[in-house]
């Protein structure tokens, strides 16, 4: 089973038993947004609505003691605005700005879904102020630090005797697993989701699954090309294989390949907090300094919006007019 279906059915059925502890109302909420919404995004819902029912529950004397399981629907009429705000003030406590964001965006479908089936008199969410994201400074490896993270996979440079006792077994897969990342910028659920079937190293191509979905082709430097050519010849996995697993043999899951990343990451560049998003970030900057085309770096990243890679690799843009003007005046002499 593909990963992507692999991880569908386990969503379906963690959301089943996630609905137990909820109105039974909930159901059909999830029902409503099924056609326009991942497993894993309906799951992330349900958590959210259970977060919040929990708070009205314990948190507000209307709701005071109520067991969520008793909500009715007629229920979400006695919501006021200040009970959100409330509830969003205590979600800053223990959440960034973006997962504050998540759950109040969750709370809007939610509301919006009920009222647009006039099934509630009002929708209050329209009401509530979302918080403001404020713009991260992207973090990136120059290329010393891309050079210290693959050394380090490979030679063990940096690693502490515990992490020595498995690097025999594991260091030429994550020396593999890193220059993936820093070669192509595919995201960690992708990476983790590729079999041995989806590398073609004829065509120096590998076939991923994006978010949504969506399958498409990408292609491998020829850096990317030479060590997967080696790992799969030392692996000898069949095509239906994952083509990174863990030492107790089955699929590499995604918490595994942010701990092996930081592990390294922690010796390349002790200061950066490096991620495989991070890792994602550097092959953009690379690829963007490099081509100068938006489009191209959007499309390879498997951004749906321009803007949005625009957004992230807009402080390059005097980098790439600098090239420009120098290519320019190169020419010029010609």
């Amino acid at each position: 089973m593909k990963y992507i279906e692999e991880r569908n059915k386990k969503s379906f059925e963690l959301l089943e038993k996630a609905k137990t502890e909820l109105p039974g109302f909930c159901s059909r909420f999830f029902l409503g947004i099924s056609q326009t919404t991942q497993p894993l995004s309906r799951l992330n819902y349900a958590y959210d609505l259970k977060l919040f029912f929990k708070y009205l529950s314990t948190e507000t004397d209307t709701f005071n003691g109520k067991k969520p399981s008793d909500y009715i629907l007629e229920d979400l009429n006695k919501v006021e605005v200040f009970h959100i705000e409330m509830f969003a003030n205590e979600l800053k406590q223990n959440n960034g700005e973006r997962g504050v964001m998540r759950k109040l965006s969750c709370l809007r479908s939610f509301f919006s879904y009920f009222f647009k089936q006039g099934e509630i008199e009002k929708n209050i969410l329209p009401n509530i102020d979302l918080p403001k994201l404020h713009d991260k400074n992207i973090i990136r490896l120059d290329t010393e630090e891309i050079a210290k993270i693959i050394g380090g996979a490979k030679e063990g440079t940096g690693l502490t005797p515990g992490q020595m006792r498995f690097h025999g077994k594991t260091g030429f897969r994550d020396m593999v697993i890193l220059t993936f990342f820093l070669s192509t910028g595919i995201r960690v659920s992708e990476l983790v989701g590729l079999n041995v079937g989806d590398i073609d190293l004829k065509s120096s191509s590998f076939k991923i699954t994006r978010k949504g979905g969506n399958e498409t082709i990408l292609y491998m430097t020829s850096e990317l090309q030479t060590v997967l050519n080696e790992y799969l010849s030392k692996t000898n996995f069949p095509a239906s294989a994952p083509l990174f697993i863990s030492l107790n043999g089955g699929r590499l899951c995604v918490r595994a390949v942010e701990k092996l990343v930081k592990k390294y990451a922690v010796i390349a560049s002790p200061l950066k907090k490096i991620s495989p998003h991070k890792l994602r970030s550097t092959f953009g900057t690379n690829l963007y300094r490099a081509t100068g085309d938006i489009y191209v770096v959007a499309d390879v990243l498997g951004h749906q919006n321009v803007n949005t890679t625009r957004k992230h690799y807009a402080e390059l843009t005097e980098d790439v007019k600098k090239d420009a003007m120098i290519r320019f005046e190169s020419a010029k002499k010609i």
